[in-house]
């Protein structure tokens, strides 16, 4: 039987976050599935506010959280592309962990803000994402960001940020 794992990603809008998905998915051979992606197909025209989100968010969370811990423990490894970025997003994640009895990464993007501004602009202008989030909207979803404590138990591997875009990466725990 595989060794599923479970990688799951911290960091801004606009830090990379699924640009790493993609690759580490790719190179794994994983399932990859994206909150942006199921939030458009289910709710796209509703999903107008910050407060959309908040509502909308919980209840994909909740639909998908057996699906998944299925696919773990049939021995798939999974990328999820739902941004790790409160305690209480990564408390759901624990308990996918547990429930899933599986392996995880915690991948940490560290990227200046001013940084993920820009790419977000950038991405805005390319209307190449199913949201488009404004600069007013960027800094209050950046409000909320809690970077992940060492008291949360996750096996963290940090992605710290570098000008060329290719950002180094290290485990720890």
């Amino acid at each position: 039987m595989p060794h599923p794992q479970l990688h799951l990603f911290c960091g801004t809008i606009g830090s990379g976050k699924s640009t790493l998905a993609h690759r580490i998915a790719a190179e794994q051979r994983a399932l990859l599935l994206s909150e942006d992606k199921w939030l458009a197909n289910l709710y796209g025209p509703q999903m107008t506010s910050l407060a959309d989100y908040a509502a909308f968010a919980p209840r994909l969370k909740a639909a998908l959280f057996e699906h998944l811990v299925a696919l773990l423990k049939a021995g798939n490894t999974l990328v999820l592309d739902f941004p790790m970025n409160t305690r209480q997003s990564r408390a759901w994640a624990q308990q996918l962990i547990a429930a899933a009895n599986t392996g995880h990464q915690l991948h940490c993007l560290d990227v200046p803000e001013a940084i993920c501004l820009e790419r977000l602009l950038a991405r805005n202008r390319r209307g190449e994402h199913p949201f488009a989030p404004s600069a007013e909207q960027f800094a209050a979803v950046c409000r909320y960001f809690e970077p992940p404590g060492s008291d949360e138990g996750f096996v963290l591997c940090h992605h710290p940020w570098a000008n060329s875009g290719q950002g180094a990466h290290k485990a720890s725990s």
